[in-house]
């Protein structure tokens, strides 16, 4: 599921959650809730640090010496945008809040008998 993280609207702080809200608006299990937000917290990240670096190699110069460091000003404001954007965990928190996320119920069958 690839959605825009910056169009939604998620809490910039960290919130106290009720377990029992989430476990309800999850799947009805808080631990596989709880493991279903931190797949997609981790999805997120990935997805912003993948388009943060992409926009910061335009700025990347090839030079061998160290004392060379500038500081783009453009550059600044891209790395200043992404620091205030909600964490991932937040992100996902208000995708399920608003159910934007979808997951697959696992029904889970009964162990076979070994016959003799």
């Amino acid at each position: 599921m690839i959605m825009n993280f910056k169009s939604i609207k998620a809490e910039k702080t960290t919130l106290t959650r009720d377990n029992h809200d989430l476990e309800v608006s999850g799947t009805g299990n808080l631990f596989e809730t709880i493991v279903i937000l931190s797949k997609r917290s981790k999805q997120l990240a990935i997805e912003m640090k993948d388009e943060l670096n992409s926009k910061l190699e335009e700025f990347i110069t090839p030079t061998d010496s160290l004392e060379e460091v500038f500081e783009n000003r453009e550059q600044i404001e891209i790395s200043k945008f992404y620091e205030r954007l909600p964490k991932p965990h937040s992100i996902a928190m208000a995708e399920l809040g608003q159910d934007l996320l979808g997951f697959d119920e696992v029904v889970e069958s009964e162990p076979k008998e070994l016959e003799d």
